[in-house]
């Protein structure tokens, strides 16, 4: 059975994780490559706009699968240089492709994001939570580290202090602290938090592809980069952006509608 249900509304990709008996928990090496496949086919469709990621049933993802990490199977399988190896192969691809992925991604974050399922919240866009939804940076709870690059992730988004107190802690914080904190942009009422997010997701589409990844692209460049590269970027994306069909309907667009108001 496949672990992801996908489906298409114009242009939006709305990718729904469906192991729920699992709590969407990840572990086999076919869910990373479903995963991987559909992020693959979304940045090489350029019709699509936005991709919003959701889990089925009461968790966004659960993260790693605790009962295979007792069992030593799927990715934790093997001597320390086989789970290493596994690790990049799986759990450390995903943000490599996600974060990197020059479509805006919203997270409609379901039900409980817990250790890697926190993770990759993170390596989203935008993060619009349901009003029941909880988080947790648990690994050390379970004797491990945030390997999936949670370190990297996680102080980019609340800041280092507050990352450190839920990395350390392995403490789990409600929604309500998620908004406060910055981890959500938005909390909503539990049945309407895919609802919200696609009105969310079908307002960025209403906008031009090209400029959307461009856009993307500069902000994600932007975290780690200096200002003189980013304006230089930012030069480029411009002259390219000058040049789409989009900016010259946009334009022409605009120019129509004030033509008509001053009428």
């Amino acid at each position: 059975m496949a672990f992801l249900e996908i489906q298409r509304k114009g242009a939006v990709v709305i990718v729904t994780m469906n192991a729920p008996q699992q709590s969407n928990a990840l572990t086999e090496a076919s869910q990373f490559q479903e995963l991987f496949d559909v992020i693959d086919d979304v940045a090489a469709d350029k019709q699509v706009k936005v991709m919003v990621l959701t889990g089925a049933g009461r968790s966004f993802c659960a993260g790693g699968n605790v009962k295979d990490m007792h069992e030593k199977q799927g990715v934790f399988a093997g001597s320390p240089y086989e789970i290493s190896d596994n690790y990049r192969a799986s759990f450390q691809m995903l943000p490599k492709k996600l974060v990197n992925l020059d479509v805006p991604v919203i997270a409609a974050i379901n039900g409980h994001a817990i250790g890697a399922g926190l993770d990759l919240t993170c390596m989203c866009d935008i993060r619009i939570a349901s009003e029941r939804a909880t988080f947790a940076e648990s690994f050390v709870s379970l004797g491990i580290i945030p390997g999936d690059g949670g370190a990297w992730l996680l102080p980019r988004v609340i800041g280092h202090a507050k990352a450190s107190l839920m990395a350390l802690t392995g403490d789990r914080i409600d929604a309500a602290k998620a908004l406060a904190w910055g981890l959500v942009t938005e909390v909503v009422a539990d049945d309407k938090v895919l609802e919200h997010s696609l009105s969310v997701a079908e307002r960025i589409a209403k906008n031009s592809g090209p400029a959307l990844r461009m856009t993307k692209r500069l902000l994600r460049e932007s975290q780690h980069a200096r200002l003189e590269p980013i304006l230089d970027m930012s030069a480029a994306f411009q002259g390219l952006a000058h040049h789409t069909e989009e900016h010259r309907t946009l334009v022409a667009d605009f120019i129509a509608a004030m033509a008509n108001k001053s009428r």
